[in-house]
């Protein structure tokens, strides 16, 4: 998961320098005012949001795979903690109705 959010990050840094030099270079139009930077940042985040869910799709399920894999044995975990409360209920009562 650290990893695809770092490749991410990467993604939206490209697009910000991208954005950036064509901001100030005149290509694309500037914000309104005071709004440049926020301007340049929406602008890359628009654009890195496709490219980011295209490229990182293999990661993208790398992690979720891993995400299910961690869920999974944490399931598994619980239910043979449940199991062995249970028995260790069940032989105690047994134990206290044999001594009465």
């Amino acid at each position: 998961m650290f990893r695809y959010t770092l490749m991410r990050l990467g993604i939206l840094a490209g697009c910000l320098v991208v954005v950036w030099g064509l901001v100030y270079s005149g290509i694309a139009p500037r914000g309104l005012g005071d709004s440049n930077g926020m301007w340049i940042v929406m602008l890359a985040l628009l654009i890195s949001a496709p490219i980011s869910f295209v490229v990182l799709r293999k990661e993208r399920d790398r992690a979720s795979m891993r995400i299910v894999e961690r869920v999974d044995r944490m399931k598994t975990n619980l239910e043979a903690n449940r199991n062995q409360e249970d028995a260790v209920a069940d032989e105690a009562s047994r134990a206290q109705s044999q001594t009465s």
